[in-house]
This record gives structure tokens, C-alpha cells and sequence, in this order.
């Protein structure tokens, strides 16, 4: 395909569209991304690089302006988080985008759904996904429809359930369907393929089925992301969890609401593997992954915290609420952001928290900060006797008493990594922002990745001393910068 021919990407805010985008700009493509809300893309370090379309399939009135000159329209809106109606929903919405594109001489479109064997057994939300391929081809329009399982990739729906359900509960008693097989596809991989597609002539017209080098079952899968966590699980099935049952206890033991667990969760009892193995020659340069490979790579993406999108992208807003403190769950990872306004330049915000530890202490309720200290050393730790190399100064690899240092933007943020013994990985993140008024937004985020029941259980029964140390922790910072710039003024 001519690298010069515009690209549209719907679905650009969700957790396939958000990793494409990228992907198509590292080749060349010229790429616009039809949004319902701009903002949504504010952070994504794309986001200058592409052309932003206000607009939204289930309006067709919106859509032809999204369509000017655009060769190749990539379809990856799904309404499966709308309620019961969201197969009148995707079949509406594809065909409001499909004829919008026929009418604008669009000459393709590529479109990521669900494997699944046609069937009278066939679960709703697959049945929608292959309607959805349906109804895109209605229009005429040729179309290239990938229909892929589970998505191994950090953060991705079908394996955060894994993910979660894995690392809470110990020894879980489970439906049938955890014997079912699947064919589970790297997110790496099923970029590959979607981008392949532009210069595959053969795959125009085509369903392609696409999996993993590997069939296993959801058992295995779960039993497989125990074993690289170093977890021991014991799975017992039974006969009599419903889907609506199990989705209640998904809603209670991961963050997937209920209303999206239930669809997926029937879809689960459907046996979704490749018959067709025609990607693999239509398609010679991309080597399926096996699935410990493609959960290695998830997993080192969490850690390093690198994760791109989550599936909670096309869901809530990149920008989220600016409440003074806000407590999430998100990609297996527990966050609690605060927020403070502060009458002083964001200079001196951020020699205020860059100043801390050491010598200087914790500023707020230090006695705490050193007993937590003395405890990491009983248990083997390093404590809080290493101290911090300069008064002032920060750089990356610095250790701040049983903190090191992982990032430093001198004059804006300080990101620190637990190294004190605890049951999961820890951040403490703090970031100057300049506002209106001449004043600084002041944001403190701690992270934490608690591994096993053990780990939550740490987290929550710790949370309200922890929610006290940081909320006097952040407030001290903010009097201290305002104190420094008193004796200072701004010229």
C-alpha cells in the first residue's frame, strides 16, 4: 500500500486501536482516528502525529467528514460494555460506518473480530462479533475480517480476568468451561497482523482466522500465569456456576463489571480455535507465539510499567477526574493519585518533594516512615540506613532510603521504586504541574502490584494509615513549597 494514503482508525482510544495507531505511524501511514471526544487521546505521545476527527459511528451524520480521502477504514468499535442491546448496537454502528465509507470511495476495510464455528450453540457475543463482520460487508465495501480468542497482552480484557481471578484466590472453584480450549494470540502478534494486511492483496475479502502457537484450555492458561508468578493454585470446577454467577463473582473479585463479564464469560463455553490455517501462508513473515512467551511479555511489560492501553481505555477518559484523591484498579495494578493546588511556582513544588528522605526525613509523621524502616530490617530488608546521596539533588539509580530512584524530569517529577520488603512492587510518583493563576497542580500517585491474596490483603488492611502518611505527606509539601517561595519572590 502507498504509505502516502490517509488511514482511518476507529476505535483509536480503545486497547487495540490505542497500541495501531503507533505502529502505523512507525510505517509511514498517514493516520486519522475518529473519537466521540478528543480529549480522550490527550497523554498519547501520538497524538500530535495523527489527524483528529470528532465523531461517532451510531451517528452517521458525523461520519462523512471522518471519511474525506481516507483509502483504509480499520473497524475496532465494539459496544459489548453498552447492556443487552449491544448487538443491535455494533450491527447498527457498522453499518453506518460502512456506507459512510462506500459513499466516500473508500476502498477497504479491515476489521478486527471473534473466532467461534458457526452454531445454534454459538454464544451472543460471538455470534455479534461475526454479525458485525456481516454487516460491514453489507455495504459493499470490501472487507478483510480477522477473527481472533483470547489476547494475551497487558492489560487486554480476556487475560486481566486471568490475571486477576489467578492472583486473589488461592484455590478457586470454577465452571466447566475452564476445559474448554482456545487458541490465545500475543497482542504483538495480532498488531502484526492487522498492519501486514494493508500490502496483503490475497487477504482483501477474506476471513482470516488468527491464534497463537499454542491450544490450550482456560485452566491451563490460569494454572500457566500462576507458574510464571511463582503462585500456587489449586482449580476445583463444578457444574453449577451459571454465567450470570460467575459474572457476579468476577464483578466482586477483579475490576470487569458485571455487565461485561456475563457476555464474555458465555462466549467462554464456546470452543474458539483456528480451522483455517490460511494466515500462516497468506501471512509467512509473522511467527505465531507460544502462549508462555506471549505471557512473559505481558507480564515484563507490567512490571517495567510500560503498559500502552488497558481495556478500560475506550471506557473512561484519559484524563480522568480531578478529585482531590482518587483510588483505582486498573491493569493489576491498585493507584491512589492526590491533588493539591499550590499558591507557588512549580520550581519550587518540585524541590520541595525532591527534598525529601535523607537526612531531611519524611516531613510528615517521620517516626512512622523510620519504624517501617526498622521492620523492613528485621525482615531482611535494606531499611532506611542507606539515606540519599545529595540533600537536593536526584538522579536516576540514586537510592533514597528503602526507595531507588526510577525516573527524575529535574523541575517537574520524581518517580521512586520500592525496595523494602513487601508483598508486590510499589511506586511513589510525585509531579509538578504549572496552572492557572501562576500556581502549581500538585499530584502524588502511589502505585502498587500486590502479588497473591497476600498482597491485597496488605494493601487494604494497611490503607488507612497509608491514606494518612500521604494526605499529610502531600499537604507538608505544598507548605513547604509556599514557604520557600515567600522567602524567595517571584521577580
Amino acid at each position: 500500500m502507498n504509505s502516502g494514503s490517509l488511514i482511518l482508525v476507529t476505535g483509536a482510544t480503545g486497547y487495540v486501536g490505542g497500541r495501531l495507531v503507533p505502529r502505523l505511524l512507525a510505517a509511514n501511514h498517514r493516520v486519522r482516528c475518529l473519537v466521540r471526544d478528543p480529549s480522550r487521546l490527550e497523554g498519547r505521545v501520538w497524538q500530535k502525529d495523527v489527524e483528529v476527527v470528532q465523531g461517532d459511528v451510531l451517528a452517521p451524520e458525523t461520519l462523512a467528514a471522518a471519511m474525506k480521502d481516507v483509502s483504509v477504514v480499520y473497524y475496532l468499535v465494539h459496544s459489548l460494555a453498552s447492556g443487552s442491546n449491544f448487538s443491535e448496537r455494533d450491527n447498527r454502528a457498522a453499518r453506518n460506518c460502512a456506507n459512510a465509507a462506500r459513499a466516500a470511495g473508500v476502498q477497504r476495510i479491515i476489521y478486527l473480530g471473534g473466532l467461534g464455528e458457526e452454531s445454534p450453540d454459538l454464544s451472543p457475543h460471538l455470534v455479534s462479533r461475526h454479525e458485525t463482520g456481516n454487516a460491514l460487508r453489507e455495504a459493499g465495501v470490501p472487507v478483510t475480517e480477522f477473527r481472533a480468542a483470547v489476547v494475551v497482552g497487558s492489560g487486554s480484557l480476556s487475560f486481566e480476568m486471568i490475571r486477576y481471578l489467578t492472583e486473589r484466590v488461592p484455590v478457586m472453584i470454577c465452571p466447566r468451561w475452564i476445559f474448554t480450549r482456545t487458541q490465545p494470540i500475543c497482542i504483538r502478534n495480532v498488531l502484526d497482523y492487522l498492519v501486514a494486511a494493508l500490502d496483503c492483496p490475497a487477504s482483501v475479502g477474506q476471513i482470516v482466522e488468527i491464534g497463537g502457537r499454542d491450544v490450550v484450555n482456560y485452566a491451563e492458561m490460569m494454572t500457566g500465569y500462576a507458574r510464571a508468578r511463582g503462585l500456587t493454585r489449586r482449580l476445583i470446577a463444578v457444574p453449577i456456576l451459571t454465567p450470570r454467577l460467575s459474572s457476579y463473582w468476577v464483578h466482586l473479585v477483579t475490576p470487569i463489571p458485571a455487565e461485561i463479564a456475563q457476555p464474555l464469560i458465555k462466549g467462554l463455553g464456546n470452543e474458539v480455535i483456528v480451522r483455517n490455517p490460511s494466515a500462516l501462508t497468506m501471512f509467512p513473515n509473522i511467527k505465531p507465539m507460544d502462549y508462555e512467551s506471549a505471557l512473559r511479555l505481558a507480564l515484563g511489560k507490567i512490571d517495567s510499567n510500560e503498559v500502552e492501553t488497558v481495556w478500560s481505555d475506550a471506557l473512561v477518559s484519559s484524563q480522568g477526574d480531578r478529585t482531590p484523591v482518587a483510588l483505582i484498579s486498573t491493569q493489576g495494578m491498585i493507584i491512589e493519585r492526590r491533588r493539591l493546588m499550590v499558591n507557588a511556582p512549580t520550581e519550587a513544588v518540585y524541590r520541595s518533594f525532591a527534598g525529601i528522605g535523607g537526612k531531611r526525613g519524611w516531613l510528615y509523621m517521620d517516626w512512622a516512615w523510620q519504624i517501617r524502616g526498622q521492620l523492613d530490617r528485621l525482615l531482611g530488608g535494606v531499611g532506611m540506613r542507606r539515606g540519599r546521596r545529595d540533600p537536593d539533588d536526584l538522579r536516576v539509580g540514586d537510592t533514597l532510603d528503602f526507595w531507588r530512584v526510577e525516573q527524575v524530569e529535574p523541575g517537574r517529577l520524581i518517580r521512586l521504586r520500592a525496595e523494602m520488603k513487601v508483598p508486590g512492587l510499589a511506586w511513589l510518583q510525585m509531579e509538578s504541574r504549572p496552572a492557572e493563576n501562576g500556581q502549581t497542580e500538585l499530584l502524588q500517585t502511589a502505585f502498587f502490584e500486590p502479588k497473591g491474596l497476600f498482597g491485597f490483603l496488605y494493601w487494604y488492611v494497611l490503607y488507612p494509615m497509608h491514606a494518612l502518611i500521604f494526605s499529610g505527606l502531600i499537604s507538608t509539601i505544598a507548605e513547604r513549597a509556599k514557604a520557600a517561595s515567600a522567602k524567595s519572590p517571584r521577580p
